[in-house]
């Protein structure tokens, strides 16, 4: 049971940590911190966008619409947190 969990907790552990990277990015670019006129904060934001895309894409289909504000990050990361911390321990026991 170790060899799947092991990998799967990576796995969790690395796009929680990419949800991170994105959300405080989508922060500092919607206050004017970031710019995206420049070359390596829009690589990166777009390389992010196109990571967690096949993610939000579900979740925004299934949420309804709430223009201004996007609520599939917020659910992709609780999501990703229950996985992680609560329910692939439980399967382990």
């Amino acid at each position: 049971m170790m060899a799947i969990y092991g990998p799967l907790r990576l796995i969790l552990d690395v796009v929680f940590f990419i949800m991170i990277v994105h959300i405080i990015m989508s922060w500092l670019i919607n206050f004017n911190v970031l710019n995206l006129g420049q070359q390596f904060v829009a690589q990166l934001w777009y390389g992010l966008n196109r990571l967690l895309e096949p993610i939000y894409t579900p979740i925004r289909n299934f949420l309804p619409n709430t223009n201004p504000l996007d609520l599939a990050p917020l659910v992709a990361f609780i999501i990703v947190i229950s996985l992680r911390d609560y329910i692939l321990p439980a399967i382990l026991l």
